[in-house]
């Protein structure tokens, strides 16, 4: 088997075990990078001469036996809103186009500590603001699937990055379905952790109450791995949780008996691919088959949940990215007169067309005479979303449903319609709307080979009955990470 052909935690055995070393590693990523860059384009910033110079620091320290994680030398990436100090993060946007922090945040910070190679930053929607990855100011990601359909968004390009095997796994941030929906898209598995589970230090802000960074990884063994090393107490995010549990892997058993699985009517009902509810359903019966309990129920509430997201994480980004202005950092105009002038050039100049649109009407429904009918209606209706979930979990150890209605859309189908982008986040923005984990995991392919994948929600903290029921699916089915065909790669027809 080649490298890029291994989990993160097979290349970390093998590498601790002396059968490869972590330049091998790191240089086959790179290859295989180099090659499908120009197609596929996972990466805004990738960073050869400096992942090699790790691998060199890191292969020292897994020697001399100060590394000895599951997760030691092998490469990842990072998404772009995450920030490394000395290293490119821009949002995937022109007003961060020359931004280099001088700081690192700290979920990196606790992946570098766990021994990780980085070998970039990722692709994504500018300032995760879309469902393709289409609005990045450094063109689109594409499916490594099939090249003509998105990879989903906005960590499209962690996904593709991972579908594509240009890293080992990667970074994600997910705000209303960012990591899970690309998940699906892909054929990866992707998790959104418990809010405030991962520390939000040195993640650029959309949505404050809603953002949450993940793993990305080829099964459900690397994510637990990764979530392991990156979940802690930071005292320097408010809204950091301490955890008595954070042994993510010791869930990894395949065991389901007696648990109880709910699949919301709401979610299996119309406007949902009828190849995507077979893939589901089929996924629930192997669940079945191995011990689970499953019934339909009736979460309710699904269709307030869209309008109040896009209310809510509206207005945290037009107060979040009003600090993008020219003045302390990032993109500046060059030809104005006056502070007002150089404010409205540079932001106008600066923004793409999906975060202005989403910044005025964050304005909007935070302006006088609008913020009781709109913004504070969308809390009351976010609590009652978080209600509705609490009752759902008296009578259900997890929620089991689609991550998204359909397989990946073409490219250019979905920005020309923006509401049809935002319905498509039906079933992911009420997991960040409600603070739940929430995980997407491959359950197979539509007709045109696109993958498809399910979603497991879990309540609060209780990511170890996510990853025992994903962990159970994929060793009753015998589930592997799938590349992609190189002759998709290369544009041709498989």
């Amino acid at each position: 088997m080649e490298l890029l052909d291994l989990t993160a935690v097979e290349l970390g055995k093998k590498i601790k075990s002396g059968e490869a070393s972590v330049a091998e590693a790191v240089k086959a990523a790179l290859a295989r990078a180099e090659a499908v860059e120009p197609e596929i384009n996972s990466y805004v910033t990738l960073d050869g001469a400096g992942a090699l110079a790790q691998a060199e620091e890191i292969q020292k320290k897994i020697d001399s036996g100060e590394l000895t994680g599951p997760l030691a030398g092998v490469p990842a990436a990072v998404k772009d809103n995450i920030c490394v100090k000395g290293q490119l993060t821009t949002c995937s946007s022109k007003i961060l186009s020359n931004y280099i922090p001088t700081f690192t945040a700290e979920a990196v910070k606790n992946l570098q500590k766990a021994g990780a190679v980085l070998l970039g930053k990722t692709n994504m929607d500018e300032f995760a603001m879309g469902s393709t990855t289409e609005t990045s100011y450094y063109g689109p990601t594409k499916n490594p699937h099939n090249l003509t359909h998105v990879p989903g968004g906005s960590s499209g390009g962690s996904c593709a990055g991972v579908a594509a095997q240009e890293c080992f796994y990667a970074l994600g941030s997910d705000t209303g379905g960012s990591i899970r929906q690309p998940g699906s898209f892909c054929g990866v598995v992707g998790l959104k952790p418990t809010y405030g589970t991962v520390s939000r230090y040195g993640l650029i802000a959309y949505g404050s109450s809603l953002d949450q960074i993940g793993p990305v990884a080829k099964d459900v063994a690397d994510c637990a791995a990764i979530l392991e090393a990156i979940a802690s107490y930071d005292e320097k995010d408010s809204t950091s949780v301490q955890r008595k549990d954070y042994d993510f892997t010791s869930a990894l058993t395949a065991d389901v008996k007696g648990m109880k699985i709910g699949i919301p009517r709401d979610y299996m009902r119309e406007g949902l691919d009828p190849e995507v509810a077979g893939a589901i359903w089929d996924a629930a019966k192997v669940l079945e088959q191995n011990g689970a309990v499953i019934e339909e129920f009736d979460l309710s509430l699904v269709k307030y949940a869209i309008p109040a997201y896009y209310v809510i994480a509206s207005a945290e980004a037009s107060s979040n990215l009003e600090r993008f202005d020219g003045v302390k950092y990032g993109y500046r105009t060059a030809d104005y007169e006056g502070l007002h002038t150089m404010y409205k050039k540079t932001r106008s100049e600066g923004f793409g067309a999906e975060v202005k649109r989403r910044i005025m009407l964050g304005s909007f429904v935070l302006s006088s005479g609008y913020y009781d009918a709109y913004y504070l209606k969308a809390l009351r209706v976010k609590a009652l979303i978080r209600q509705a979930f609490d009752r759902a979990f008296q009578s259900y150890d997890l929620i089991l449903g689609p991550a998204a209605p359909t397989t990946a859309p073409e490219l250019g189908k979905s920005l020309s319609d923006p509401m049809k982008m935002y319905l498509g986040d039906i079933y992911t923005i009420s997991v960040n709307l409600a603070g739940l984990p929430g995980m997407a995991v491959p359950v197979g392919k539509d007709r045109k080979g696109l993958p498809i994948g399910m979603q497991l929600i879990g309540n609060s903290f209780q990511e170890k009955t996510l990853l025992r029921a994903a962990y159970t699916y994929e060793c009753a089915t015998e589930k592997q990470y799938e590349a992609p065909a190189d002759a998709r790669l290369s544009g041709r027809e498989a």
